[in-house]
């Protein structure tokens, strides 16, 4: 008689929830954002062509394992894509669309910086294939665009805003808040600025200082002086929810808001728990294959990673997940979007249920809801929401 071992079997087909998508990292700035802790690199010298050919050698390497999968979405962040010459993203994707076969409304993102030279491009993006873009903007205030180590004026981000506007019918962009010294009329008065201007997605993010960056280490060292207290990044959160829903771009995830059916379709894989695809140096994919989901991961060095594909994998060894961890993972991610996780789903990949005494405690103080089997966390809930996740996961 077979014995399965229940702490690595997980529903072969579970990632189909979740959806399949592809992502592609371009290691490469202009220079380093002090805030950035993200996988970056500059370079004074890119061979474009050397890079395509790896990415292509990959999508093939990965294409053997799953090209029968339909890809709902293709992804291109960093770094700074829009560094990539337009005839790169083009061979990367007629790659693709020899390697798998392409739903009908796949979305195709390239995330961009608002710079002249780089808003230049558009238009070679589009006739590449690319038909979203997602431009770092970041602040619409020239002083703290400086203090935020960007490169572009608040002029220049417009004016891509609306070269992109003109070019591609989806098109989001990003704001950090919680800036040094930005007062809350003053984030009123920006958030409502970018809401005149939005197109159907926002991204709205608080300054979050991290380990090994430059502000971290400005942090450290007892600067970066003017950070907001909590009381008011927490007023901040609550002015972001209710602007956005007045103007029809209602959260569906912690720091995302869109126009209904206007969600990014690839972050939705990341948080659905589905399987995605992680090609380029740092870049990091789920794969569930023979009934093993596994996570993948890539060389951060560019160098090694080109020296990797060179040799036949552009991988680190695959770390296969228990179903604890898979679990776990669908809890953290999936209760970051507003419709939840589906309590049946979580039971069939754990092969155990959560604490209902503690979802119960958690409902009787405002914190998450249960409606049709899905486990929410409320408006209330969601700004708290490691604290509820930590909760969940307590035996």
């Amino acid at each position: 008689m077979l014995l399965l071992n229940w702490s690595l079997v997980v529903l072969p087909e579970d990632w189909q929830y979740g959806g399949f998508g592809l992502y592609i990292h371009w290691p490469f700035c202009q220079s380093k954002c002090p805030y950035c802790d993200f996988n970056s690199h500059v370079s004074k010298s890119i061979d474009q062509s050397a890079w395509a050919l790896a990415y292509c050698n990959e999508i093939d390497r990965l294409g053997i394992e799953t090209g029968e999968r339909p890809l709902r979405s293709i992804f291109f962040g960093g770094g700074t894509p829009s560094l990539m010459d337009p005839d790169t993203v083009a061979i990367i994707l007629r790659k693709v669309r020899e390697t798998w076969p392409l739903s009908n409304d796949i979305e195709i993102t390239l995330e961009a910086n608002p710079t002249s030279v780089e808003s230049g491009r558009f238009a070679g993006f589009k006739d590449a294939g690319i038909n979203r873009v997602s431009i770092g903007i970041q602040a619409l205030n020239d002083d703290d665009l400086r203090r935020l180590g960007r490169l572009h004026t608040v002029a220049e981000a417009k004016a891509a805003f609306d070269t992109a506007a003109n070019l591609f019918e989806r098109i989001s962009f990003d704001l950090i808040y919680a800036r040094q010294d930005q007062t809350l009329s003053q984030w009123e008065s920006e958030l409502t600025e970018a809401l005149a201007m939005a197109g159907d997605h926002l991204s709205l993010y608080q300054l979050t200082i991290e380990d090994g960056t430059a502000f971290g280490d400005r942090m450290a060292a007892g600067g970066l002086l003017g950070l907001p207290k909590e009381d008011l990044s927490a007023d901040m959160y609550q002015l972001t929810q209710g602007l956005c829903t007045s103007t029809g771009l209602t959260a569906y995830e912690v720091s995302n808001h869109a126009k209904s059916g206007s969600e990014s379709r690839h972050n939705l894989i990341y948080w659905q728990c589905g399987d995605y695809v992680g090609i380029g140096p740092g870049a990091h994919g789920r794969l569930t294959l023979n009934g093993i989901r596994y996570a993948t991961e890539s060389p951060k060095d560019p160098q090694t990673w080109l020296a990797s594909v060179a040799a036949g994998n552009g991988e680190l060894p695959r770390q296969a997940q228990s179903a604890a961890e898979h679990a776990d993972e669908y809890l953290m991610m999936g209760l970051r979007v507003t419709d939840g996780i589906d309590l049946t789903r979580y039971g069939n990949i754990s092969h155990s249920a959560l604490n209902s005494n503690m979802i119960a405690q958690l409902g009787d103080i405002g914190m998450v809801e249960v409606s049709e089997n899905r486990l929410m966390t409320t408006p209330r809930g969601r700004p708290v929401l490691n604290a509820i996740i930590r909760e969940l996961l307590t035996e």
